[in-house]
Formats: structure tokens, sequence, C-alpha cells
């Protein structure tokens, strides 16, 4: 008897355990070269194109549309604030006019480069950096979510182990020519431990967490990669750069020499009135 008891028992508490779930895997991710080149087509060769940046630049600055469509975590008002946190830690830069971040909205109305090259010329922005992701979280009970077999364990035990990867990579092209110019990398990977009330709970927060991450570390990356682009752009004519006003740089006249063309011909109409 006091055998059938327990195995009654037993079988009723692993029933509610059941009940609660305890494991599971999630994930999102959008991939730049599906975007970029929908149903299998093959980037063009580039021979003899190069790209001329006119600075300061209007830089746009978008996530790439996931293939999945929304998530609960990565919704649109989040991948604002994160690509406002990238914008922030570029601000004042000599050679950036502006930083315009790019609504989800835009980037889902078609892919490919017509229709990145069309949202650029909604934007006015001739440089692009287009952010992909790939984030994967799993969920799975420890050897102490055994305890979960109490209705007291399932709030108190931290039985369940979480733990999401992330990886992020921006990718900035020259949209008139469709030439990458550079990319930059972002990892990050976060653990931690919930109760298995609390583990959709966690999960989220920890998601959030991975892609704060990944973000800041692209961040940094993408600052050392901007910073070998300048030197190398110095020694190879892979591409060529000019400032507003210089010749070749398309740009308007600087106020500096529209006042010294004032000047001259001040002195020229003195010189003229003294003969």
């Amino acid at each position: 008897m006091k055998a059938v008891s327990l195995f009654c028992v037993v079988l009723l508490i692993a029933g509610c355990a059941g009940l609660w779930g305890g494991s599971g895997r999630q994930g999102v991710s959008s991939s730049l070269v599906d975007y970029l080149y929908p149903q299998g087509e093959v980037p063009p060769r580039q021979d003899g194109q190069v790209p001329h940046l006119v600075l300061p630049l209007n830089v746009g600055l978008a996530f790439v549309p996931s293939r999945a469509g929304s998530d609960q975590v990565l919704t649109e008002a989040y991948r604002i604030d994160l690509l406002n946190r990238v914008k922030a830690a570029f601000a004042g830069r000599d050679y950036i006019r502006e930083i315009i971040v790019i609504p989800d909205a835009y980037m889902r109305s078609g892919n490919g480069f017509a229709a990145l090259e069309q949202t650029a010329r909604l934007y006015n922005v001739n440089v692009i950096a287009l952010v992909s992701y790939d984030q994967v979280a799993h969920s799975d009970e420890k050897s102490s979510a055994f305890l979960y077999w109490t209705i007291v364990g399932a709030y108190m035990i931290k039985g369940n182990r979480n733990e999401v990867q992330t990886f992020v990579d921006t990718a900035v092209f020259d949209v008139p020519t469709r030439r990458l110019l550079f990319r930059a990398p972002g990892v990050n990977k976060v653990e931690s431990s919930s109760t298995l009330v609390n583990v959709e709970r966690d999960t989220r927060k920890a998601r959030e967490a991975g892609f704060e991450q990944a973000m800041a570390d692209m961040t940094v990356s993408l600052d050392k990669e901007l910073g070998v682009f300048k030197e190398r752009i110095k020694t190879d004519r892979t591409v060529t750069v000019s400032r507003a006003g210089d010749q070749g740089g398309g740009g308007a006249i600087e106020p500096a020499m529209l006042l010294l063309a004032a000047f001259v011909l001040f002195l020229r109409s003195r010189v003229a009135r003294a003969r």
C-alpha cells in the first residue's frame, strides 16, 4: 500500500510539473544576404566602381528585417531605442553631419538594393549601416528541478538554467555604388537561473540584456573599424573622399570662400576708384 501510495503521489506531482512546462528554445534572426539578394540572386561584379564620399556625411542606420516577422522582445520601439544608443555614440564626429535612424516599416516595404536605394533617397543618405542579428535563447531544467514537485518549489527553487547567445553584425554600404565599405560584429552570452513560474519573465530579461550588450560590443567594434577604414583610404584608391565645397566634392561654396571673394572685389573697386 505504501508503494502504491507513493507511486500515485509521484504521478500526481509529475503531472502538476508538466502543467508548468519547464524547458524551451526561442530564436530570432535576420539575414543581410537574404535582404539584399532575395530569391538567391548573385552579387554582381563591381570592377571600376569607386565610392566617392562627400564629407560631412548623412548616414542611415537600420535593422535588417527578420524573416519571421515581429518578435515579442525585439519590437520596433526597442529596435529604435537600440539604434539611438548607437547614434549617440557617434554624435559630434566632424565627418558626420547627421545619423538618421530608419524605422522598421520602411525597411519592410521591400528588399534588395532597389528598395534600399529608394529608402536612401527618401532620407537623403548616401551611406547606410545595416544591422543584422541572430539570437538563440534556451531554457532547461537543472538537477534541482526535482524540487519543483511541490507548488512551493515552483515559486522558490531556481531550477531552470537560462542561456541566451546573441550575435549582431553591422555592414556599412555606399548606396550609389552598392559597395561594402566595412563591417563590425558584436557578440554576447547571458547565463542565468530562475524559478519555474518566472522562467518566461527571466528569459525575456536575459534576451533584452543579450541584445543590449551585443549592440554595445558592436558599437566598440564599429568605432575601431571606422578608424581602420579612415587609415586605409589614405593609402589606397578603393574609396575617394572630399569635403563639401572642395573641387569635385559636389558641395556648396563654403562661407569663408564667399567672404574672401567679396573682400577681393572690394579691394578691386577701391583701386579702380583711386585711378
